[in-house]
């Protein structure tokens, strides 16, 4: 299965959670996306940080990271050190790679 695919199902999954006020939730795409009119990626929006997880959900009080992987996805050097960054300010983090994953994270 793909990553994408992973993240659509958890997304789901997640909006059903939200529309019954259990969390609140984003996906966040900081990927700079390519423009073939310059034959280039753009640059990220000032202030976006390369390597923030692809999910951001708050629930009871607390932020957690979810990172999605394939089964053999690794992180980047810029995840690790977002993932350091949740866990030195008390937050959670996790790298994911199914959706029954993520259900077990937030039960």
């Amino acid at each position: 299965m793909k990553e994408s695919e992973i993240q659509s199902s958890i997304i789901d999954y997640l909006q059903i959670l939200e529309n019954k006020g259990k969390i609140f939730f984003q996906r966040i795409n900081n990927t700079p996306v390519y423009d073939p009119k310059y034959k280039q990626f753009r640059s990220m929006p000032k202030g976006s940080k390369k390597g923030f997880p692809d999910i951001l959900v708050i629930k009871a009080g607390k932020t957690i990271g979810i990172e999605v992987k394939t089964p053999i996805g690794k992180q980047s050097k810029e995840q690790k050190e977002i993932e350091s960054k949740f866990k030195q300010h008390g937050q959670e983090y996790y790298i994911v790679r199914s959706l029954d994953e993520v259900i077990e994270i937030l039960n």
